[in-house]
């Protein structure tokens, strides 16, 4: 029951980075189905296009052995000699069937998913050995599921031999009477006809179960919603912290801001929502942003200016091209250049004209 609910609470979708954990220890979606197809497709062209060439090349190595069995020493090391020469020959003779069977296996695999090494799958556990596990194993739904697909494999294959022998049951029957390089070659063509109904059957066979395997094995790595949060905190940190440090990042930065305002030269506004805060000098290029901010923070640039004695200057249009073109620390843009100009125009007037009636 636990494994029940535990299964019906991973309702998210399995992250990149527990696909790549799971790749890592070698669990991957494989279908044993598809592994088979291509070892018998493989079958297939090694009767089809080498069996004739193959079982010549075994002939001519045990021939000789046939033909002068008396005249073959049979001290120790004849025998070992003989042993040796004859293994070579077989060898030689397999060796390409036997490449291309191996060739088929490892494609069968590496079409369903790429190259893995992982010691994982091979590593002793106590669970693997444990009865009670053993017996789960026994009695769940995959065992089941197997053994209704080995049955009806069992069937359906049995019935398609059925079909193809049948009507060949009077050649099967006679085939021993024949000459040996016609049983061969009658032989071959009714072992082709076999592989190519039973390859028909499991080219279905293996789509389907692929495609179970994989829905399986993706289902098998789903992940609740709490795994997801443990594996973000893993990987991004926690979010409350990170929202912790931007927001004291935040208001460390507007701190500074802040603390820029008194040497201010003027403060543009839209009276309610923004405030951008300049500040020139002699031999500057241009007027630089030392404060900007909206809402409260634009209410706050105003208070410090205003305690500082910094000029406020309203000009809504100038305030909001200001606030959208620049960032702090940076100069104006020069299509503000005029406005700019008059607005720090009119405060050098107003500082002068304070002084002279000073």
């Amino acid at each position: 029951m636990a494994e029940e609910s535990d299964d019906s609470e991973k309702t998210e979708d399995p992250s990149q980075k527990r696909l790549e954990d799971a790749l890592k220890k070698g669990d991957v979606a494989k279908s044993q189905e598809v592994s088979a197809w291509f070892v018998l497709l493989g079958t297939g062209l090694v009767v089809g296009m080498l069996s004739s060439p193959t079982a010549i090349g075994v002939s001519d190595a045990l021939r000789g052995y046939v033909e002068r069995a008396h005249a073959i020493p049979m001290d120790a090391f004849a025998v070992r000699d003989l042993w040796r020469e004859t293994g070579m020959k077989i060898g030689a003779a397999l060796a390409l069937p036997l490449i291309i069977l191996l060739v088929m296996a490892v494609a069968g695999n590496l079409v369903q998913h790429r190259f893995v090494w992982s010691t994982e799958r091979i590593t002793p556990k106590l669970n693997k050995v444990s009865p009670l596990a053993g017996f789960k194993r026994l009695f769940s739904k995959e065992s089941l599921v197997n053994f209704a697909k080995g049955l009806a494999k069992i069937v359906i294959v049995g019935s398609l031999m059925t079909l193809v022998l049948w009507p060949q049951r009077d050649t099967v029957d006679t085939m021993i009477f024949r000459e040996t390089s016609v049983m061969l070659t009658e032989t071959r063509d009714l072992v082709l006809k076999l592989i190519i109904a039973i390859l028909s059957f499991m080219t279905v066979v293996a789509g389907l179960d692929y495609l179970y395997q994989r829905h399986r094995w993706f289902e098998k790595l789903k992940m609740t919603k709490q795994e997801v949060k443990e594996e973000y905190k893993q990987t991004e940190g926690d979010p409350q912290i990170k929202a912790r440090i931007r927001q004291l990042r935040l208001e460390r930065s507007r701190k500074r801001m802040m603390a820029s305002v008194p040497d201010a030269t003027v403060v543009v506004t839209n009276p309610t929502h923004f405030a951008v805060a300049l500040k020139y000098e002699d031999g500057m290029q241009a007027p630089v942003c030392v404060a900007k901010g909206v809402d409260q923070v634009a209410l706050k640039i105003r208070e410090v200016a205003k305690a500082n004695n910094v000029p406020v200057i309203e000009n809504p249009p100038l305030a909001r091209a200001l606030h959208a073109s620049i960032d702090i620390d940076e100069s104006i843009p020069e299509e503000h250049y005029r406005a700019v100009a008059e607005v720090i125009g009119f405060v050098f007037r107003m500082r002068r004209r304070k002084s002279w009636q000073s």
